[in-house]
């Protein structure tokens, strides 16, 4: 196809290649390499530092650590919560339940209460084999 230049001078339709490292089809004469800057220390700008791959590898592990910490954490203090919390009178007296009474009797009873222990238990127990078992994969 036929394009008109905004100088009044015909342009050709290059075709589009899959991978710009292959030649233009239509016999046009396409740089393989790209062109050269005015100056020669302008390439450092764009190229990244030899040590960034190092760096990129030292915040992933980094994020990692920091999320094993965090889940930890959180596992401990909500399996805490939910082994302490159903034995104490807030467990029941509080205005969330004052409009559901069979609710109400259903959490003070003691099989539901040693459920949510159990799953308290389970939270502790899963947040620490975590904290045990982790390692640095490098």
């Amino acid at each position: 196809m036929v394009f008109p230049d905004t100088t009044g001078v015909t342009v050709s339709e290059r075709s589009v290649t899959p991978d710009p490292k292959l030649p233009v089809e239509n016999g046009s004469a396409a740089p393989t390499q790209p062109t050269p800057t005015s100056t020669e220390n302008s390439a450092w700008i764009l190229d990244p530092p030899p040590s960034a791959p190092h760096a990129q590898s030292t915040l992933q592990l980094w994020l990692h650590r920091t999320s094993v910490f965090l889940f930890v954490l959180i596992s401990a203090v909500a399996g805490v919560l939910l082994l302490i919390l159903p034995w104490t009178p807030e467990w029941t007296d509080n205005y969330l339940l004052l409009t559901y009474p069979w609710l109400r009797t259903l959490i003070s009873t003691g099989f539901f209460r040693g459920l949510c222990s159990g799953l308290g238990l389970l939270d502790i127990w899963i947040g620490f084999w975590e904290a045990l078992h982790y390692h640095d994969h490098q």
